[in-house]
């Protein structure tokens, strides 16, 4: 079992943040690796909704199908794979600090299989950084005062 979590203080309301790292078409903005990502089922983003996403890791491509499979709108999002080459489960957590400041979370667990499982005693590490860049991105999107419609 790999598991990495990260949080970062960003300079916008909690609302905004929300939803913007509730929306998985804004993955690619801030996510190193990522592709693309498109929803397949319908707004709003709800318990159940389904988006597809292509990325890379390690140099090798993944293609997965998450769910949204918790939510609690405005503070914090699950999602889990429902197909993937690397199946992970997500939770994002969104707390204001005040009402410019928010503070974003993330929790990241998942199981090595196929080719991954070849590096599974460094693939924690690896996890972990990435996921701790791809909220140092988050944070300096925030900064240039971004929107969940930009």
């Amino acid at each position: 079992m790999i598991e990495a979590a990260s949080s970062v203080e960003v300079d916008c309301s909690a609302s905004d943040a929300f939803a913007f790292v509730a929306d998985a078409a804004n993955n690619p903005r801030w996510q190193q690796g990522m592709k693309s990502c498109e929803w397949t089922t319908e707004p709003p983003i709800r318990v159940g909704s389904v988006y597809q996403q292509e990325a890379s890791f390690l140099g090798k491509p993944i293609t997965s199908t998450f769910e949204v499979v918790a939510l609690d709108p405005g503070s914090s999002i699950t999602i889990r794979t429902i197909e993937s080459t690397f199946p992970i489960e997500v939770t994002r957590s969104v707390e204001s600090i005040d009402e410019a400041r928010a503070r974003v979370s993330a929790v990241v667990r998942g199981d090595a299989s196929g080719v991954f499982r070849i590096a599974s005693p460094l693939l924690s590490r690896m996890v972990q950084r990435s996921v701790r860049g791809d909220y140092e991105r988050l944070r300096e999107l925030c900064a240039g005062n971004w929107s969940p419609s930009n």
